[in-house]
């Protein structure tokens, strides 16, 4: 089963792009969603967390205080590095489970992450379709989604691979500034070249 990787930075529409896909048929797998899975109450990845940053990253019904958790590890890299080698692998191999659907009829199927090209998730894909929008784009999106101020945006976009860079590693790129059908028959173009490319 060919994989292909479908990723961008904050507010540039990955989960719109996904859905278009998810249309034309095509199984789809979020790494946002599987990271937040593997972490869920009665998880072992959970049990490990809360034996080694303590209870107190834990809310009152018993799942993950993610807020409390990125402010321990934000300024701690030995603690980020050792939340990344316990979930990275779990993460993985859930994706990989996820990946391969039964009774699928086409011949590739979609990882969609944010952090694509910035974790070893790469090496899982044929091929990296980008969704692109200028930044002021992104940040205007993302601060109408998520109500954070431009400042938060601008972090989170810093922290990210830039733009230009993302753009070097794409094989295709979906503009998503553009209008909705213009992204919609981006998507269908790309869709026929996959199933050509890929044995259907």
């Amino acid at each position: 089963m060919t994989v292909i990787g479908l990723t961008g930075g904050i507010g540039s529409g990955k989960s719109t792009v996904a859905r278009l896909f998810g249309a034309l048929g095509v199984h789809w797998v979020d790494a946002d969603d599987v990271a937040r899975e593997v972490v869920e109450p009665g998880t072992p990845a959970l049990e490990r967390i809360a034996e080694h940053f303590g209870k107190d990253i834990l809310l009152p019904n018993g799942s993950l205080d993610r807020a409390a958790l990125r402010r321990v590890v934000f300024d701690a890299p030995e603690e980020r590095a050792w939340l990344e080698g316990l979930l990275h692998p779990v993460i993985r191999e859930e994706l990989m489970r996820q990946l391969t659907p039964d009774n699928y009829a086409l011949p590739y199927v979609m990882l969609v992450s944010p952090l694509l090209l910035e974790t070893n998730q790469h090496e899982l894909v044929e091929k990296v379709v980008v969704v692109d929008v200028p930044v002021d784009v992104q940040i205007q999106r993302t601060m109408a989604r998520d109500e954070n101020t431009r400042e938060q945006v601008e972090r989170i976009i810093d922290a990210q691979m830039p733009r230009d860079q993302r753009l070097q590693k794409a094989d295709e790129v979906v503009d998503n500034s553009q209008p909705i059908v213009d992204v919609e028959r981006r998507v269908e173009e790309l869709h026929r070249q996959f199933l050509v490319a890929f044995g259907q």
